[in-house]
This record gives C-alpha cells, structure tokens and sequence, in this order.
C-alpha cells in the first residue's frame, strides 16, 4: 500500500504551496472526507512503537473507536507487554517487535503503518526503521530532536515509496481547523500580532523517570514537547508560512534540583517578512495554554486549554462559531487514514515538521547567543 506523495523530491517552497492548497477546503469538506469514507474491506493494520501512556491511554481507544484501524502488532522494549497487548488485541505473538529487531516488519503484511510513539531522541531511529521495512510512518510530535534528522527521515521514506505523516493532532480539530481558514481567507486580514504560550507544571521533586529531562531523549526543554504545539498555531495564523528569523531568551530556573539538564522555560519571538510578530512561550513550571491573534479587521483568541487534549473554544471578535467537540486522535487517525486509502497528500507531512524544528533550532540559538536568528526553513 505505498503511497507515491514522497516519491518524489520536493522543494520546501512547493512544500508550502503545496499544504496550502491542501489546506483550501472547508472545515465541513474536510471533516466529511472522514465520515463518508465507506469503511475498507480490510481495516489498515497499525502497529504502534512504544507503549508509554500516550500510546495507551489516548491512541490505543481511539483506534478501537475508529472504523478505519486495527493495531496488529506492536514494536516495543517489553515482551511482557508486548504479550499482553496481544493477548488484548488478539493480533498473534510473531507480530511482537522490539526496537532491534523492526526489519523484520518487512515480513508482517498484516501491519500497514508503524505510529512511532517513543521519546523524541529515538523517532528519527524508528520512522527510518519502519520506512526500510516498507511501512508507512506516523510519527508523533516533534519530528526529531535536529533538522539533520528530520532530513534523513524524509529521505528514507522517500527512498522506501512509504509516506511520512506527523501526529500533529490540532491539525484535524475543528476550532485550529477555524483559526487556520480566518487565517488562509483572510477573514479579518492577515493576522499581524499574535501571541501564545503553552506548558504544564512538572513538580518540585526530580523525577528521573520523566524522559522529558533527560537531554538525550527529550532534545531540549519544553519547547520540544509544549512549544511545538504554540510555532504551529502561529504558523496556522500566518497561513502556514514559517518565520524569517526569531529571538528567544532562556527563563530563570527556580526549582534546580528538577532542572538539571534541560530548561525550565523559554521564551522566543517569532518575526515575518510582513512585518507580522508573534510572542511565545513554553514552559515546565506553570499549567497555561492560550493563543490570540489580532489583524486590522478583528481578531481570534482559543483560551485554556488550547492545547491540551480537552476541546477548546474558539472566540472571534465577531463571536463563537458553533463547532463541534471531537476526540483529537480519533479525528487525527480517520482523516489519516482517507490521505492513505485515497492516495491524497498528508495535511501534516514530514516537511511541515521539518520546518517546526528549523524553528526551534533557531529559537535555542537565539536564546544561547543572545543575537536574533534567521530561521532557515
């Protein structure tokens, strides 16, 4: 089931162009590409790699919710639990993978696509592994932890015909699918102030279970877990055009026995060619989400949880639109899997994570050197 959309080369110009006009259909279109797929014959076989909480206890019940996926089998570190979710699924043991052993999914036609759901520092070892084995990719957010990476992953899905999609779930939610189109018809104009910030409070005692402070696995600090989801929603605003460059500063760390290794929080300015800004944040030590953007003709804000995996609210300045509430990795999986069983591009496609972590890298030099940074995307 190889899709032709990465077989090709690419330029990251024609890459925007290109979810831009992916991104021209209306919420309603878009949500009932999903809704109206008849079901397939033979639901597409996921395997997920990884098995921590947010495979668990968010992508596993959407899957068994959605009429599109089965997971039948699992790559993962654990044969014990490996052998439970068989036992569970009812997939068989042969389709029990570990990381080291994941070319062997090359002779398990039952999975279709590997969702690698491990810490950031290990996806861009895993997506290349399933990829060599001939499975299309879903990899959750971010991409990796380097834009060297983000290019090798590309590269190997292309290589391999399979496609590579990013777990970028308000890409599918309704109230980040309103803001994007205000944005891309220029409801109110173009959005030329915007600001967000987004994080979660982590605790006051060192935790050397959270792999999110551990460099080697994390890449960085929040940023790399609850920043991504603020670069996106300003690149929603800004039509999914990426910043020319940014400046960025690191917060003070008040609690030093938990932020050892990786920053507390930090705190960066995203700046366009137009003249537009956006002031961001992303922090370990304060439970916030919100983002707002404001143009000539009025405005848009989603207030807490704008992030979070609860339904946000979308206010305009010309009110509320009724949008509906949906469960974000079910809209995520089922739009998913029409881009793959309608051979149709991915609305969040490797490039689109490639640019985000272009952001970031920029945004590390810039707080490290105190200089504003070109964001080369």
């Amino acid at each position: 089931m190889n899709s032709t959309f990465l077989s090709t080369p690419v330029s990251r110009r024609r890459f925007l162009q290109q979810i831009a006009v992916a991104g021209a259909a209306t919420l309603v279109a878009r949500r009932a590409l999903a809704e109206n797929l008849p079901p397939p014959r033979k639901k597409l076989g996921i395997a997920l790699c990884g098995l921590g909480n947010y495979a668990t206890a968010h992508l596993l019940p959407a899957i068994k919710q959605s009429r599109f996926w089965q997971v039948t089998g699992v790559v993962t570190g654990s044969r014990p639990k490996g052998e439970q979710w068989a036992r569970d699924l009812g997939f068989p043991r042969k389709n029990i993978f570990s990381y080291d052993t994941m070319h062997r999914l090359a002779d398990c036609p039952e999975i279709d696509v590997v969702y690698v759901v491990t810490p950031n520092g290990l996806h861009a070892r895993h997506t290349i592994s399933a990829a060599q084995a001939g499975k299309h990719v879903i990899c959750e957010k971010p991409m990796a932890v380097s834009v060297a990476e983000c290019d090798a992953m590309i590269q190997a899905c292309r290589s391999h015909g399979v496609r590579l999609m990013i777990g970028y779930r308000l890409h599918y939610e309704p109230h980040h699918l309103e803001l994007a189109r205000l944005a891309r018809e220029r409801t109110f104009g173009p959005f030329m102030t915007m600001s967000g910030e987004n994080g979660y409070d982590v605790g006051d005692t060192p935790d050397r279970n959270n792999w999110r402070l551990i460099p080697s696995l994390s890449g960085g600090g929040p940023i790399m877990d609850m920043g991504v989801y603020v670069i996106q929603a300003v690149c929603m605003a800004q039509a999914e055009t990426a910043p020319v460059s940014v400046t960025a500063r690191f917060g003070p760390v008040t609690r030093p026995k938990v932020f050892t290794a990786v920053d507390q929080s930090i705190a960066w300015t995203m700046d366009y060619a137009d003249g537009a800004t956006a002031q961001c944040l992303a922090t370990y030590a304060d439970t916030v989400s919100k983002f707002r953007a404001e143009a000539a003709g009025g405005w848009a804000q989603i207030e807490f949880p704008a992030f979070y995996y609860d339904n946000p609210v979308l206010t305009t300045s010309r009110g509320q639109p009724d949008l509906p509430s949906v469960n974000h990795q079910l809209a995520q999986l089922d739009a998913m899997a029409g881009e793959i069983l309608e051979n149709r591009p991915s609305h969040a496609p490797g490039e689109m994570g490639r640019r985000d972590l272009a952001v970031i890298e920029a945004v590390y030099a810039a707080a490290r050197t105190g200089r504003r940074t070109p964001v080369r995307a």
